[in-house]
């Protein structure tokens, strides 16, 4: 599996590269910059990008415009991010457009290297890494506004967190400590109240939910 890396800081990148490729990733190229990047996803067409959303030269959101222009590129390349912070008015446009598989984990809340490695593998097979806290920081705008979303209980919310991290019913019963049944009934709930086709694939819910998300952004922007 071939990846490309961005990450600003060498030794950081440097120790990135030598962990995926301790796990039998190829590294198709570890790169610092937004420009080094673009060139990187257009000419290598990589099996997934791992990038850092702060990148030289604008130091602020040039890794994820750069994932999002070689998206448009190549519909559907798995982009992981993996940053410092929450940048969501371009998550969301990332995690919305539906096509190929997406992660988005904070740096200081990756506590060892299997959690890593499995968000890399999911991400490149076409399903979904989010860690709690983003998606915690993408719906809370939506909630109190009026909207669908502030229809939902917060048991229902609580669901839908989890759903958004990529968990099947099972997995949130299990977290939950209810019965598989009680989730099912929330879900069906949830995508009546937001006015969503149910799916059983566990990764087009999600990126149902955060295109439902977005566009209720746009329409309010």
């Amino acid at each position: 599996m071939r990846v490309v890396l961005a990450e600003d800081l060498f030794l950081l990148r440097d120790g990135l590269v030598r962990m995926l490729e301790a796990f039998d990733f190829e590294i198709a190229a570890a790169v610092g910059s937004g420009p080094e990047l673009t060139r990187a996803l257009a000419e290598l067409a990589p099996d997934v990008a791992v990038v850092d959303v702060r990148l030289p030269p604008s130091h602020t959101d040039e890794g994820l415009q750069c994932a999002l222009a070689a998206r448009r590129a190549r519909p559907g390349l798995p982009v992981l991010v993996l940053s410092q912070h929450v940048e969501q008015l371009y998550a969301r446009e990332l995690l919305a457009d539906g096509a190929g598989g997406v992660g988005y984990l904070l740096k200081d809340r990756v506590f060892d290297a299997e959690q890593f490695i499995d968000a890399v593998r999911r991400v490149a097979a076409g399903g979904t890494a989010m860690d709690p806290q983003v998606i915690q920081q993408l719906l809370a705008r939506r909630q109190g506004d009026g909207r669908p979303l502030g229809r939902l209980t917060p048991r229902e919310l609580e669901v839908l967190e989890l759903m958004a991290q990529g968990r099947s019913n099972a997995a949130i019963a299990g977290q939950l400590v209810v019965t598989e049944r009680a989730i099912a009934k929330h879900t069906s709930n949830i995508f009546q109240k937001l006015g969503l086709d149910v799916s059983d694939d566990d990764n087009r819910r999600v990126l149902a939910v955060l295109a439902y998300l977005d566009q209720g952004r746009r329409k309010g922007s």
